[in-house]
C-alpha cells in the first residue's frame, strides 16, 4: 500500500508549557504564605504603617489641630426637639377613640410599629411628613400652633 505522506512524518505541534498562575497580593499578605516564605528562606519585605489603628492624623498635614469637641459643643445644639406632651396624648387620644391599634395605625401611614411607639412615648424626634399621614388617618391636627 502506498503512503499518504511521502517523506518523513513530523510532527507540526509546538510543545505547550503550563505554568503556576501569579500569586495575588492578597494571598502574599497572608500569614502562612509569609511563614512559608521565611522557611524556604526567601527574602519577605515587611512595612510598619506608623498610624496603623488610629484615628489620628500624621504631622505632616499642613492643617491646624482643631479641638473637635470644643467644635461640637459649640455648633450642635444640645439635644433634638422631642415630640411634645400635647402631640403625644393627641395621638394616643385620637387612635384610641378609633379603636386602633399602634401596629393598624402603623400600617395606615406605611411605617413601622416602632414609629408610631416612639410618637406615642415622646422619643421620636418630628418629623412633619410622618404627622401629616398621621393627621390624614386620626383625622385630627397635629402640626401647627394650636393642637387640641
Amino acid at each position: 500500500m502506498p503512503s499518504r505522506y511521502p517523506g518523513a512524518v513530523t510532527q507540526d505541534w509546538e510543545p505547550v508549557v503550563l505554568h503556576k498562575s501569579k500569586q495575588k497580593s492578597q494571598d502574599l499578605r497572608d500569614p502562612k504564605a509569609v511563614n512559608a516564605a521565611l522557611r524556604s528562606g526567601v527574602a519577605v519585605q515587611t512595612v510598619k504603617k506608623s498610624d496603623a489603628g488610629t484615628n489620628k492624623k500624621g504631622k505632616s498635614t499642613a492643617a491646624p489641630v482643631i479641638n473637635t469637641r470644643k467644635l461640637d459643643e459649640e455648633t450642635e445644639p444640645s439635644a433634638m426637639d422631642r415630640v411634645k406632651a400635647e402631640v403625644r396624648l393627641a395621638i394616643q387620644k385620637a387612635r384610641l377613640e378609633k379603636k386602633i391599634s399602634q401596629a393598624d395605625l402603623a400600617k395606615q401611614i406605611n411605617e413601622r410599629t416602632q414609629v408610631v411607639q416612639e410618637y406615642e412615648n415622646g422619643k421620636a424626634v418630628p418629623n412633619q411628613a410622618v404627622l401629616a399621614k398621621m393627621e390624614k388617618v386620626l383625622g385630627v391636627k397635629l402640626r401647627g400652633k394650636t393642637v387640641k
